[in-house]
């Protein structure tokens, strides 16, 4: 009898230290990029703007909590997060096996394709488009074995630590790739002609051609999805914090169903990339 008291004197004190370790999240602090159009992006003023940021407002309202933002390098969002720099990384984060090793994810709240842009000059341009091809499947590895062959010779840029620069080096071995901090730095050496070709989420890639003045930037090639380019975009957020990850997957699940997701898609990207339950 006296072990089970000891034993039940032990669980209830374990239980109250959970209690009191439990954090009351009053305040969230997100890290983004701010230069990675429409997810999020810095105007002209200073002021964040953009799909991501919109839809994280949208969460705080929904979770009763403040919320900030900082803007953080893509290739430091890992570490200044684990170094508690900020609470959440919201910045176009793809889910993948790799990322789940260092981080815990949201439930993801948007999706989009991979795409390829080329100049309006190149043969690349000549290449149809195609639908959404899923990489699991045989025309999605024979759209890779297509474009293997396409690309030969040519050099292609990629925004570093990118599940697109993943996709190149294990998928597109013998490709010349050219790795760089910010997808508009890519955007500026293809139409200097110093890259043949750019590999981006969708969104991205169309708004450089959007902002290119002299519309000589095409898409080109199969827009490919799944696969090693993960699941869809989720908020990144330290293992430990399991009691966020669950309040901000009741936000994004309702958001969701309120038809929020949506609508901010068809503002910000004019079409939609909600994750559909």
């Amino acid at each position: 009898m006296k072990t089970l008291i000891v034993a039940l004197a032990v669980g209830a004190a374990v239980l109250t230290c959970g209690a009191v370790e439990a954090k009351e999240w009053k305040k969230i602090s997100f890290g983004v990029e701010g230069a990675y159009a429409p997810w999020n992006a810095t105007d002209a003023s200073g002021n964040l703007v953009g799909f991501e940021i919109d839809l994280a407002k949208d969460l705080c309202t929904r979770m009763d909590v403040e919320c900030t933002f900082m803007t953080q390098e893509w290739d430091d969002n890992i570490p200044a997060l684990q170094q508690g720099k900020f609470d959440v990384i919201l910045s176009g984060m793809t889910i993948t096996t790799e990322r789940q090793k260092d981080l815990t994810f949201s439930i993801p709240y948007a999706a989009e394709p991979t795409s390829f842009v080329t100049s309006k000059s190149s043969s690349l341009a000549a290449l149809p488009q195609t639908d959404f091809l899923d990489l699991d499947t045989a025309s999605g590895k024979k759209a890779v074995e297509d474009l293997a062959k396409a690309l030969n010779g040519k050099t292609i840029g990629v925004q570093i630590a990118t599940t697109q620069a993943d996709f190149l080096e294990i998928q597109l071995p013998k490709i010349a790739v050219r790795v760089y901090d910010k997808i508009d730095d890519a955007g500026i050496d293809m139409g200097a002609r110093r890259i043949d070709a750019m590999i981006g989420d969708r969104s991205a890639i169309e708004t450089l051609i959007k902002d290119n003045k002299s519309g000589d930037i095409v898409l080109f090639g199969p827009n490919l999805v799944r696969g090693m380019l993960g699941e869809g975009m989720g908020m990144g957020m330290r293992k430990q914090d399991t009691d966020l990850k669950a309040m901000l997957d009741k936000a994004i699940t309702e958001a969701n169903k309120d038809g929020v997701i949506t609508r901010l898609s068809n503002q910000h990207f004019g079409y939609d990339v909600s994750i559909k339950q």
